[in-house]
């Protein structure tokens, strides 16, 4: 008599649970707001043979209700999405997906973060650069940022230094930089800039929510 259903499925999560599981390559987008990550994650998902998941740091505001937040709840409240974020896109490449996530770096916690919780050598870490001055026309353009925005972040963002590689998207169009991507992937090289990263930065956890 054939097994029930039941069974059966249970069975082969069992089994592949049992087999295990190489981790995703995660590409790293890290620039400023309006600096065209998103844009170029975009044009990745096209031009990468592999399947690639796109997760956004942006995609925490489309999550939360859209009210007004109490300015003494706002700092502790980003702190546990973003830890939140990071874990989650930790957790996807652990399980053996390949992920595409855009972020902004703009406080020292949150690389130091990733590079606790990401495994070193499977992060591509991209820097996404552009113009002052082209940020702030791009910002003047978009209803949904905050002028000024990218001009705060813009010292910080890259403060670190290490890339694996670097694209300006003032003088390269997203679908540009997307293929500069793809052809490195074909020939990168180690110590990653996250192995380096780790290696270099101070292990301090993040701050308390």
């Amino acid at each position: 008599m054939a097994a029930p259903r039941g069974s059966e499925s249970h069975e082969s999560v069992n089994s592949a649970g049992a087999s295990q599981v190489v981790g995703g390559l995660v590409i790293f987008l890290n620039g400023t707001s309006s600096s065209g990550k998103s844009s170029i994650a975009e044009a990745l998902l096209t031009a990468l043979d592999d399947m690639y998941f796109h997760m956004p740091v942006d995609m925490l505001d489309a999550m939360r209700p859209q009210r007004a937040i109490a300015s003494e709840e706002l700092p502790s409240l980003l702190r546990r999405a973003l830890m939140g974020f990071h874990r989650a896109v930790a957790g996807m490449a652990a399980a053996g997906n390949n992920i595409v996530v855009d972020h902004v770096l703009s406080e020292p916690w949150h690389l130091l973060d990733c590079v606790s919780l990401f495994a070193p050598k499977d992060v591509i870490l991209v820097g996404v650069h552009c113009p002052l001055p082209e940020l702030q026309r791009r910002e003047q353009e978009r209803a949904d940022r905050t002028p000024g925005l990218a001009a705060r972040q813009i010292a910080q963002v890259h403060a670190h230094g290490l890339y694996d590689i670097e694209c300006d998207t003032s003088t390269a169009s997203p679908a540009d930089c997307a293929q500069q991507i793809k052809n490195f992937l074909s020939h990168r090289s180690t110590p990653t800039a996250f192995e380096r990263l780790k290696t270099n930065l101070p292990a301090k956890p993040p701050p308390s929510a």
